[in-house]
């Protein structure tokens, strides 16, 4: 019986179009997976702050977050002390909670990565810069902001992937800090993006109403 078999050189061509087909797929398969991780911690960061604010407010039979309480930095650091386990307390400094330099999709350089008066890391791994909101300012409506870095100090630190800015509003809405209207206002969040996010200017704010335009994918 006559078994015929492949030649060395099919084989070898067989390969190469495999590792070729391999080179061309494989990095943007990795590439949409970890976008897909991104988003899933920040949504779980998402869900874990809104429900804890919605407890704070039900903890304190209040009907909106500033009359429970909610209008200092010391009363914005015990709701997260209360409502999460705090691992590391940075205090107003960036370091060790938040990486030394961060940079945006753009590629610019936006040197530290929060301002905020208040530094900490959970459990998770996630760190938050967060402090209360001015009354004062052109949306009364937002209490406080929380810079969050999902993964701490690793990479990539870039705002848009692993870093965002997300504003909690009086009625314990978790929304685009951004946002000068009423939480949900998803033209004012695609607004936000294309002028902030998707750009090479200074200002951080837009990534997170994106994705929550597109209903929680990452697709910039």
């Amino acid at each position: 019986m006559n078994k015929q078999g492949f030649t060395l050189a099919e084989v070898l061509v067989t390969l190469g179009i495999i590792g070729v087909v391999s080179a061309m797929t494989v990095p943007t398969l990795m590439q949409n997976y970890q976008r897909k991780s991104y988003v899933t911690q920040l949504h779980k960061v998402y869900n874990e702050l809104q429900q804890a604010a919605q407890q704070y407010m039900t903890d304190r039979n209040a009907v909106n977050l500033r009359e429970a309480g909610l209008t200092s930095n010391d009363a914005l650091a015990n709701f997260v002390k209360t409502y999460f386990k705090v691992v590391k307390e940075c205090g107003e400094e960036q370091e060790p909670c938040f990486a030394a330099n961060y940079t945006k999709i753009s590629g610019k350089d936006m040197g530290e990565g929060t301002g905020q008066p208040l530094n900490m890391t959970i459990a998770s791994g996630v760190s938050f810069g967060f402090g209360i909101s001015s009354t004062g300012t052109a949306n009364n409506n937002r209490v406080a902001i929380f810079d969050v870095d999902i993964n701490g100090p690793q990479g990539p630190n870039i705002a848009g992937r692993d870093v965002f800015i997300l504003g909690l509003f009086n009625n314990g809405i978790v929304d685009e800090y951004g946002l000068t209207t009423a939480p949900g206002d998803k033209d004012s969040r695609e607004n936000l993006f294309n002028t902030n996010c998707n750009s090479s200017n200074a200002t951080w704010t837009g990534c997170f109403g994106k994705i929550l335009n597109d209903n929680w994918e990452m697709t910039y």
